[in-house]
């Protein structure tokens, strides 16, 4: 049984303007993706579920992974990996790509290591990375695979740590990848801010003269678009030129993915223009502060009968320039809802519907704990059910 609620929407936006339709927008990407995390919305959707090869991007998961070992406790960020010299002697010179410059039998911090994997792509730091946490690559892309369960990515799956070329075996979706990247934000605020923004990273000396390596972190965005900070870019001859980026401006959040694209220059002209696009031909409008009830919902052998139904966070509804007349707002859950339900937990959905969008989908959490029935609560209930009148 799924109780659905239908809600005014006058009651929540106070105007509605006139319809608009959706904001056209062409790209040349094979593979585009824009969602707003303020809403929920899907902005832009171009061949979002196809598999392909992430290159680079792959790296945002070997970095999550990490980032959920570190909030458990369970990585340290001065924790010193060697780096072995079979993974040196691998993942050195011009053909193994993007490098942190590490050297034979180096000890390096993981914050080092998260550095030279977010801001300067290293292929190197990665692998040493993988093989401090796990023992070997092998066993920690079973952890990033893991992880992918987890998190839903219906259309991924890793076989290395960097994204290298493993003939198919590597691969993710637009969809995926920005739901990785959903992760990483939200779940990790202050080690997203820490790492995704650097603009550049000094590792590694040249030979001969010694002088200290500075490169420059190649996200297209960073610089060029206010709130730009993060994520990761990913180019190999077999994927082409790809990013997953993030941007916030005046509290909302885009998150994009382009892949495919033929130029380095060109991935930094279509990452600009896409993600400024979703800025300015969508607006968002506010919907419910966090903590505002909207409704309750039945509890099934709770010591409470019902339960109220809150945002867990400010909740805001995308919509293209300014209207949303014809918006639904409906409220659905899988009920009556079996007790205990914890303070907080997400146990329902603000469902937003609009002419011009997919429908935009918002968790809604318990206003307060509700703990399981007592003995005499249940048999009464038991009682009830058997006479028909539950």
């Amino acid at each position: 049984m799924k109780p659905i609620l239908f809600l005014s929407a006058a009651a929540i936006l106070v105007a509605a303007p006139v319809t608009a339709a959706a904001p056209p927008f062409e790209t040349p990407a094979p593979v585009a993706y824009l969602v707003d995390l303020s809403s929920g919305a899907v902005l832009y959707a171009k061949d979002p579920d196809r598999r392909m090869p992430p290159a680079s991007m792959a790296k945002m998961m070997t970095v999550l992974v990490a980032f959920d070992m570190i909030k458990k406790g369970e990585l340290k960020l001065d924790k010193q990996f060697q780096v072995r010299p079979e993974t040196w002697q691998k993942w050195h010179g011009p053909a193994a790509g993007s490098t942190m410059f590490l050297s034979v039998n180096e000890n390096v911090s993981v914050d080092n290591l998260l550095k030279g994997i977010v801001t300067l792509s290293g292929n190197d730091a990665c692998v040493v990375l993988a093989e401090g946490i796990a023992g070997t690559e092998e066993a920690f892309v079973a952890r990033m695979n893991a992880m992918a369960a987890k998190l839903g990515l219906k259309n991924s799956h890793f076989g290395n740590s960097n994204g290298w070329p493993d003939e198919g075996v590597t691969y993710v979706s637009a969809r995926d990848l920005a739901t990785l990247a959903k992760a990483t934000i939200e779940e990790h605020p202050d080690l997203y801010k820490k790492y995704y923004s650097l603009p550049s990273f000094t590792w590694g000396k040249t030979l001969g003269s010694g002088t200290d390596i500075t490169q420059a972190n190649r996200d297209p965005l960073l610089g060029r678009v206010q709130g730009a900070d993060g994520l990761k870019t990913g180019h190999t001859d077999e994927a082409g030129y790809g990013f997953t980026g993030s941007a916030i401006q005046n509290g909302r959040r885009l998150v994009m993915v382009v892949s495919g694209l033929s130029s380095f220059n060109q991935r930094i002209s279509e990452s600009v223009r896409f993600i400024e696009w979703g800025f300015r031909a969508w607006t968002t409008k506010p919907l419910l502060k966090a903590g505002q009830k909207i409704e309750t919902a039945e509890v099934q052998l709770g010591d409470a009968s019902t339960v109220g139904l809150v945002a867990p966070r400010d909740l805001a509804v995308t919509f293209p320039g300014g209207g949303a007349e014809g918006m639904k707002v409906k409220v659905v859950y899988n009920g009556p809802i079996k007790a205990p339900i914890a303070k907080g937990q997400e146990i329902a959905s603000l469902v937003v519907e609009t002419p011009s969008t997919p429908p935009q989908v918002m968790p809604l959490v318990a206003e307060n704990a509700v703990g399981e029935a007592g003995f005499f609560r249940r048999a009464w209930a038991g009682l009830l059910s058997l006479v028909g009148l539950a």
